[in-house]
């Protein structure tokens, strides 16, 4: 079992198990349905597509109040719908960059990626993953992946199942059973690398103090040299996304000169609900969230909204022709570093797309605008 699989086993197996709603198919498009998803660098891509591995993180206040159903049907399905994306992801890569070392990687991630996927209620990927692996070796029809033979698979298997039982606790319960659990198999199994994989994976799932401090025990310890790596890119993530969460209710220092002349000054813009979109040109799901973007745009622009683009292409050419095609009337900031782009190192943005909502006294007050963009920022111009 490698970290690969234990990411989709964790995703999958944690997921609440609340039978989902036939009547919201998956949004997911098949597979071959969208192209371009990743950057042009092999390297790049490929840290693209280890990002888009880490399943979505539930909302912070299911630690306080336990979420209904639909909530949990809603959020089950984001987790496959991201799955699916990694899927994707991988595919192309396998088609791009054949010769690159983490091709066989990326064959073997986009299996693992489409078993989370349908396990979490993506039934419209079924056929890709029977194609892929044959009709026993995926939880088609959603009975999760084959047992485990071996002993060490078993107790994995068995730790997911006791954090399952607190389902009704909250994430943050469930994630601190496995831990238990896990810390257990540690002592039976001291060798076995993965179990430093299932511990990151509690980091990043549970975040702040406790996060941090896995990560650190983790680089301290016998643990391989790749997972030591991991543990510092997971520390990272964590404090970077604590420093997000920091900045919330404060204003937002952002300046610079877009791809047209304008100078931008987002301190400046007091008085304008302002969306901070950072995307790309090669992002699928930044495309497909376009349409909605372009909507509220031209609705709401009249009243007072702004939007302010972070673009995280690598070609200028690109980006100029794309906004120019889409009518993209807003600026556009452009370094041309990609995933190195400054303001996407200096805001701690891993994975794209991101959008951000200023409010009209400047501070920031949204680190999730892309659901529901149009009705937050109508109540935010209604302040």
């Amino acid at each position: 079992m490698n970290r690969l699989l234990l990411v989709a086993l964790i995703a999958a197996a944690l997921a609440p198990v609340h039978a989902a709603d036939p009547a919201k198919p998956a949004a997911t498009p098949a597979a071959g349905a969208t192209k371009n998803l990743l950057p042009d660098d092999g390297d790049a891509a490929w840290k693209d597509i280890i990002a888009a591995t880490t399943p979505p993180v539930p909302p912070k206040e299911w630690n306080q109040k336990e979420p209904t159903k639909d909530e949990y049907d809603a959020f089950r399905l984001k987790m496959g719908e991201s799955a699916a994306v990694a899927a994707d992801k991988a595919r192309e890569f396998q088609a791009r960059f054949p010769k690159h070392a983490h091709a066989d990687d990326a064959k073997e991630l986009r299996t693992e990626m489409l078993k989370a996927a349908v396990s979490l209620g993506v039934k419209s990927r079924e056929d890709e993953l029977v194609a892929l692996v044959g009709k026993g070796g995926g939880p088609v029809g959603g009975g999760g992946a084959p047992a485990p033979s071996d002993a060490f698979g078993k107790r994995m298997s068995e730790a997911v199942t006791a954090a399952r039982k607190l389902e009704g606790k909250g994430m943050k319960a469930m994630l601190a059973e496995f831990e238990t659990q896990i810390r257990s198999i540690q002592k039976d199994f001291p060798d076995r690398p993965e179990v430093y994989g299932a511990l990151l994976e509690v980091a990043q799932g549970l975040g702040g103090e406790k996060g941090i401090a896995i990560t650190k025990e983790v680089e301290a310890s016998k643990a391989p040299d790749e997972f030591k790596k991991m543990a510092a890119g997971a520390r990272e993530e964590i404090l970077a996304e604590q420093k997000k969460t920091e900045r919330v209710g404060k204003p937002l220092d952002l300046k610079f000169t877009a791809i047209d002349g304008r100078v931008v000054d987002v301190g400046a813009m007091k008085g304008k609900v302002v969306l901070i979109d950072f995307w790309a040109t090669w992002c699928g799901p930044c495309i497909g969230e376009l349409p909605n973007v372009l909507a509220a745009y031209e609705k709401l622009h009249p009243k007072g909204f702004e939007i302010v683009g972070i673009s995280f292409d690598q070609e200028k050419d690109t980006l100029e022709a794309f906004v120019k095609k889409r009518k993209m009337a807003w600026v556009q900031y452009f370094d041309g570093e990609g995933w190195g782009n400054k303001f996407g190192k200096e805001f701690g943005i891993r994975g794209i797309p991101s959008m951000w909502l200023v409010d009209k006294k400047g501070n920031l007050r949204d680190l999730e605008a892309r659901d529901g963009l149009a009705e937050k920022v109508e109540k935010l111009l209604a302040e």
